[in-house]
């Protein structure tokens, strides 16, 4: 059953009433952006391995950077709007007109007749698909049912893999073809997350915590309820949510301006910031964009040279990441994002400088290399990327908008993208320079700064397991701005929402006046 819900918005909404059905939808709407990113990654991952694409655009180890990097330009184009048209359009419209810009972007490069057009096809879908970064994180995360927004927006970010996945069979299956369709057919292939994400729209909410900051109080509290409760407005955890939401938004209203300056005005904000934006710029530069975007030439530094074992390589590599990050879901839920990060991070360290160990010794004699020299290198390649995937590919998502309290979460959000994306384009462009001038070399340069990464989560990282974004301001401000029970007391049975009180005490007589007349 459907029911209509106002989304304060011109894009509306006819929701399911089963939190269940309606939780599928959210997450797979909310999809888009990373399961594009996804199969962008692996897209290029496989196309820099195949002649005809290499050929067609008679590729260079620079214009092979140019071409792979410059769907990072348009990130860096478009994410400066990404956080002021969150706030000021509502969540789902930016998702959808980020949706509808990225098939346009796909539909350019996949005709691209030269470097340029396939440039500008990339930039095109990295401007349009960073909306969709920023919206779709922040969206699932003030969206999401209270019981499972860990796990939800936790594996946002796995869908990475699922993309990575889909591009890495659909480019082995074109690898054969000896005609530019090759390369085009996967590239057209990408616009398939838009256009579920376009179709799904009209069935998702608005965000409450957005519905609620433009005063639609009765439209945030039948939101909360059907992602909560299947409908149930009188649910202790909707009643509870709804008063942490309204009183913490009251709350951050009357203490600032509500813009994106919010960041950096108060010591709290700032640190706020640090935290909320670390895991764009160290998930960039821990060593994985070696094996995310440039997989054929690490695997020829650990001796695999046929290009069908690199695009089978590339297969299996999505998977075993897949299963990993999912792995490393549950631990960010159950053991907590801050012991999960330092996991990963240790383990990511110490396979980078085996990984360079190891190929240093196949590239001294590549001749005499043994096979268990070879095997021992993709081996520690396919660890390396596991541990990553353990941590960084769920806590991108999930970490910083917990961090970020609403009146900066979409700015700090952009501000992470930035992060992750100014680097990432250096990166990306610099590596297959790199990785062809100093070769393995590349591996222990990344391990080092590694080790400051590890320094910096621990002295600097907040553990948010088991908190509503509102009970997370306890952590930054010593308390939280509601005087509404935890909800994890309420779902314990230990304390309870008087349904009258909540409604004097968060919306007083207006809101008591619009309740009564309905």
């Amino acid at each position: 059953m459907l029911t209509k819900i106002n989304t304060g918005t011109w894009l509306p909404a006819w929701v399911p009433q089963t939190s269940g059905i309606l939780a599928f939808i959210l997450l797979f709407c909310a999809m888009v952006e990373s399961a594009t990113n996804g199969f962008d990654g692996s897209l290029l991952n496989g196309l820099n391995i195949l002649p005809v694409y290499k050929d067609y655009f008679n590729l260079t180890p620079a214009t092979t950077g140019l071409n792979t990097a410059s769907v990072y330009i348009g990130k860096i184009l478009g994410l400066w709007a990404s956080g002021l048209l969150c706030d000021r359009l509502g969540r789902r419209p930016v998702i959808f007109w980020s949706s509808l810009g990225s098939i346009i972007g796909v539909i350019i490069m996949a005709a691209a007749q030269n470097i340029g057009m396939f440039v500008a096809g990339r930039a095109i879908l990295g401007l349009f698909s960073s909306w969709a970064s920023v919206a779709g994180a922040v969206y699932l995360s003030e969206t999401f049912a209270a019981r499972w927004r860990s796990w939800g927006v936790g594996i946002l970010n796995n869908f990475y893999y699922v993309g990575a996945l889909i591009a890495a069979g659909v480019t082995l299956g074109t690898s054969k073809w000896q005609s530019t369709w090759a390369w085009r057919a996967p590239c057209l292939f990408q616009g398939i997350f838009a256009i579920i994400c376009i179709v799904l729209l009209p069935f998702i909410p608005e965000s409450p915590r957005w519905l609620a900051a433009q005063g639609l109080h009765d439209d945030a509290h039948q939101v909360l309820a059907s992602v909560n409760a299947d409908g149930d407005m009188n649910s202790q955890i909707v009643l509870v949510q709804f008063k942490e939401i309204v009183d913490t938004l009251a709350y951050e209203k009357s203490h600032s301006t509500m813009s994106p300056l919010e960041m950096f005005k108060s010591k709290v904000s700032r640190r706020r910031l640090f935290i909320g934006t670390s895991p764009g710029w160290m998930s960039c530069i821990v060593g994985n964009i070696i094996a995310s975007y440039y997989l054929g030439d690490e695997l020829k530094t650990a001796g695999i040279t046929n290009r069908e074992d690199q695009l089978k390589a590339n297969v299996v590599l999505n998977v075993w990441c897949l299963v990993t990050c999912l792995t490393g879901t549950q631990l960010a839920v159950s053991w907590g994002r801050k012991p999960t990060a330092l996991l990963c991070q240790f383990s990511l360290t110490t396979f980078l400088f085996i990984i360079g160990g190891l190929s240093k010794m196949y590239a001294s004699n590549p001749q005499g290399a043994s096979q268990a020299l070879v095997y021992g290198d993709v081996a520690c390649i396919f660890l390396f990327q596991g541990a990553y995937s353990i941590a960084w590919t769920p806590l991108m998502t999930l970490y910083p908008p917990e961090i970020l309290n609403y009146s900066i979460r979409a700015n700090g959000y952009t501000l992470k993208q930035y992060c992750n994306a100014l680097p990432a384009l250096v990166l990306i462009y610099l590596m297959p320079i790199g990785l062809a001038n100093i070769g393995w070399k590349m591996y222990f340069v990344n391990a080092s700064w590694d080790v400051l990464i590890f320094i910096v989560i621990i002295f600097t990282w907040v553990e948010t397991k088991g908190k509503t974004l509102e009970e997370i301001d306890e952590i930054f401000e010593g308390s939280k701005h509601s005087d509404a029970p935890n909800l994890a007391k309420v779902v314990a049975g230990q304390a309870r929402m008087d349904h009258d009180a909540m409604t004097k005490t968060a919306m007083g007589d207006a809101y008591l006046g619009k309740a009564h007349e309905a």
